[in-house]
């Protein structure tokens, strides 16, 4: 019977799978020992049996462990056939066993894992002509939305002098770092990483060209993000590097500019959308923020009105193809305040898609992107 057992349970076990590599832990090798050892009792006609799991994490001190060790629990306390009483022996993988598993992991990779033929992953690159617009708060709770509707999603803070994704998901972790693979941040349900995460970032940092480029590619290739469904990457304002980077190191991306609705946005923003012309990038639409302040019922247009049309027009214009205009977003409190405390405004205090319009406004944008 303990054979049968044995066996059962590491079958279970196999759908384990770890949070941050994707993979089973049954097979990262994780799983090194089961014993099951009946004990001399009944438990409402069903035998009861002790089964100790010796389980090896990838690194000492793992920030997941207790997700892992849950996970691990309810495998083996829902097993049907007897009552199994887990014992749970937690330790570390050797730096040879650790060595292998990432060099391992590595090979089935090798590079820039969205640019492979077959990649499901949607990418979008949410751009801006000018700072101030509420792109990168855009990013964030698009990104929140997306992980809300179920979509496995990622985001790479690319906006290296201004970097705000990890205050605006509340995250103040470090990347896990497995012998120079770099496992991202999870807030909110969304894969983080960004230049903010790391030891000195609070440091001006004049990065350009090549280096600039560089930092993109170390987030793109040195960072295991699994396949995810979707992508987001936080673009600094304007036409600069960063921007031809990401159209040279992902030629799949589509553009998202982000405008308020004033000319002097406006204007700024088609420029943004019309690097397509110059690299190999689509852009897929408008977003118009800050639209209006309502107030006692009546829509209050603050930065004036017909922004985010306006960019729609003339980028459908000038590129050839349509670029809808993706939403009109209000100016609400809300945002900064939410924000600022490290939620994104579209969610619930637990992660769920919050019941307000705007939260409604945001998942009919990610529907139109997806769609």
């Amino acid at each position: 019977m303990t054979d049968v057992i044995e066996r059962n349970v590491r079958t279970r076990l196999s759908r384990v799978i770890d949070p941050e590599l994707g993979k089973s832990i049954t097979d990262l090798g994780m799983i090194t020992g089961i014993e099951a050892v009946p004990r001399d009792v009944i438990d409402s006609g069903r035998s009861v049996v002790d089964v100790t799991i010796k389980v090896e994490l990838t690194v000492e001190g793992c920030p997941l462990t207790q997700t892992i060790i849950d996970k691990i629990n309810e495998a083996v306390t829902s097993y049907p056939a007897a009552t199994l009483v887990p014992h749970i022996d937690v330790a570390s993988m050797s730096r040879e066993k650790l060595t292998g598993l990432v060099n391992d992991l590595k090979a089935q990779r090798k590079e820039n894992p969205f640019t492979k033929a077959g990649s499901k992953t949607r990418i979008f690159a949410i751009a801006s002509g000018k700072g101030g617009v509420g792109k990168s708060s855009v990013t964030a709770n698009l990104a929140a939305t997306f992980a809300a509707l179920g979509y496995d999603t990622a985001a790479i803070d690319a906006d290296i002098y201004g970097f705000s994704l990890p205050t605006l998901f509340g995250t103040h972790s470090q990347p896990t770092n497995l012998n120079g693979m770099l496992m991202p941040v999870t807030a909110w349900g969304v894969k983080l990483i960004s230049i903010g995460m790391f030891a000195g970032a609070d440091r001006a940092i004049l990065w350009r060209g090549p280096r600039l480029q560089r930092s993109l590619e170390q987030f793109l290739s040195d960072v295991w993000w699994g396949e995810p469904d979707v992508l987001l990457l936080d673009l600094a304002p304007g036409t600069g590097d960063m921007a031809i980077s990401v159209a040279q190191a992902l030629p799949n991306a589509e553009l998202v500019v982000v405008t308020t609705p004033q000319p002097s946005a406006s204007d700024v923003a088609v420029r943004a959308g019309l690097v397509a012309l110059q690299v190999p990038m689509q852009v897929r639409g408008v977003i118009e923020n800050m639209s209006y302040y309502e107030h006692h019922g009546e829509k209050l247009r603050i930065f004036g009105e017909g922004g985010g049309a306006r960019v729609s027009e003339q980028l459908t214009e000038a590129l050839g193809h349509d670029v809808p205009l993706l939403g009109s977003l209000p100016l609400e409190p809300e945002v900064r305040i939410d924000g600022e405390a490290g939620r994104p405004v579209v969610l619930n205090p637990d992660g769920t898609l919050a019941d307000t319009p705007l939260a409604a406004q945001f998942r009919d944008i990610a529907q139109q992107l997806m769609a």
